[in-house]
């Protein structure tokens, strides 16, 4: 670290503190030439993950972008806002710990259906139809009937445990 007065680049940390919130470290030093005092800052360097779009258009990761979806999907619901913003703040987790730069769309899509498809079905049937994008009554109803077959298997799944 050079001193900012004289230029030298020998100086010794007097003091070191972590913030608040523990995102960065304040530190008190000292040139070794000329002993002026002075302050720098540590702070990690986050890469930007960058959302590439169907299109091939990359933005910003923007979990508010995610909240929002989920808010209207859920709206009416017997879901609570503790229960959505835990959700968002699983898919943030999983996305930064598994993708480094950058992450499709549909990866995000996809985490947020699996999530939705077991919290609540209409709710993943309202995202599902804004995310697939449904052109018709059909492409709907498809989807609707590959909820009806899973609960039908799990129905089954559990008759069959209570048998034993």
């Amino acid at each position: 670290m050079r001193c900012p007065s004289c230029g030298y680049k020998g100086t010794n940390v007097m003091d070191s503190r972590l913030n608040s919130d523990g995102t960065s470290i304040r530190r008190r030093r000292q040139c070794s030439k000329c002993e002026e005092r002075f302050t720098t800052y540590e702070h990690i360097e986050e890469v930007p993950l960058m959302v590439v779009k169907r299109d091939g258009r990359r933005q910003p990761f923007d979990r508010t972008r995610v909240l929002n979806g989920l808010i209207k999907a859920c709206e009416k619901r017997p879901i609570s806002v503790e229960q959505i913003e835990s959700m968002v703040d699983d898919i943030e987790h999983t996305i930064r710990k598994k993708y480094d730069r950058e992450i499709y769309s549909k990866d995000i899509g996809e985490m947020i259906m699996t999530r939705l498809s077991v919290l609540d079905e209409v709710a993943y049937v309202r995202f599902a139809s804004v995310y697939r994008q449904f052109r018709d009554v059909n492409q709907f109803m498809s989807e609707l009937q590959t909820i009806l077959t899973k609960n039908k298997i799990k129905k089954l799944k559990k008759q069959k445990v209570k048998i034993r």
